[in-house]
């Protein structure tokens, strides 16, 4: 989510892994305290209304670690907010865009990933260019909530990203349904001790998944807030799996915002762009909720004369032209 990465590895099939990984925005954020440090490094149909089970009335008691980062990103909320950042307007007549910018933002954030794979399994911020990739089939996305998380925040989380998965499947045209089993969409929503111990079962989720991406999920920085692993399976150039992450500590705009970004990217929108405005794959902090902009990239990404699979120079003529369709020429 915000400053959103992308990263990406070659498993035996495609991956995707688009997280927060910078710190926050050049104005200043008020101090944490020093319990705080980082971590040591460890149609589209709507959902329907089956869902997994709340957690039980007795949330697990967040340690100390949980603690302090609950209130570094309560204070990070506010900062980003007295600075005019987090929008949720959507855009407006300050954030104008022609169809030429709305067509060169999709071709960065969609073709190409902020991340690759170097050396002993690490990350390394090394853009490179990657072929379109989006689902194919319907989305089945199940929720996993931690011990942690109570009944109620629960709830308010559920109905969040009913709505939202509704939105996205209205854009896409993919039908995404909300299941209790047998998901290939999880949001897992984790404090720090239980997103640290998801190791086995992310494995679980995802067999085959690379050590490299366990470690990105498992050893999070605090500066990461949230982040989205997708997947193609084997002899297929769509996605077949995601796993997004959403801290259980974050306050309510930052935990929105996080499941805004996330299930965005797992769609298929990869990357950020500096020149994306209005728009949350932008690391400036912005937008913290889907504009309008953000909408056309995901009608443009699902349009059915791209594919699963192409590259930009095949794709870049038919964006040019569907960015046009949606919104006219601009100024030439």
């Amino acid at each position: 989510m915000r400053h959103a990465h992308a990263l990406t590895a070659l498993l035996a099939a495609l991956l995707l892994l688009s997280g927060c990984g910078e710190d926050p925005p050049p104005a200043p954020t008020p101090p944490a305290p020093e319990e705080e440090a980082d971590p040591p490094a460890p149609p589209a149909s709507p959902p329907r209304s089956s869902v997994p089970p709340a957690p039980s009335a007795s949330p697990a008691v967040p340690s100390e670690q949980s603690n302090a980062l609950a209130l570094y990103y309560r204070r990070l909320q506010a900062d980003l907010l007295r600075q005019g950042l987090l929008r949720g307007d959507g855009g407006g007549a300050d954030t104008p865009f022609t169809d030429t910018m709305l067509a060169r933002n999709f071709l960065r954030i969609a073709f190409f990933d902020e991340y690759s794979e170097g050396n002993a399994g690490t990350m390394v911020a090394q853009a490179r260019q990657s072929p379109l990739r989006r689902w194919e089939q319907p989305i089945l996305m199940q929720i996993l909530f931690g011990a942690s998380v109570s009944p109620e925040q629960a709830a308010r989380d559920r109905s969040s990203i009913a709505a939202y998965a509704a939105r996205l499947s209205r854009l896409t045209g993919v039908p995404i349904t909300l299941v209790e089993s047998g998901g290939n969409f999880h949001v897992a929503i984790l404090s720090e001790d239980e997103r640290r111990a998801f190791g086995p079962q992310l494995r679980s989720l995802v067999p085959g998944i690379a050590d490299s991406s366990v470690r990105a999920f498992t050893n999070l920085p605090r500066s990461t807030l949230c982040l989205v692993i997708a997947f193609g399976e084997a002899g297929q150039t769509g996605y077949g799996k995601a796993v997004a992450l959403i801290r259980a500590e974050h306050p309510s705009l930052l935990r929105t915002a996080c499941i805004h970004e996330e299930l965005a990217q797992g769609m298929g929108l990869a990357n950020d762009s500096p020149y994306a405005r209005p728009s949350i794959f932008n690391d400036d902090e912005e937008f913290a909720l889907l504009t309008r902009h953000d909408e056309l990239l995901l009608r443009i990404l699902y349009d059915r004369r791209l594919r699963s699979g192409m590259t930009l120079e095949e794709a870049e003529p038919i964006v040019k032209r569907i960015a046009t369709e949606l919104i006219g020429p601009g100024p030439s």
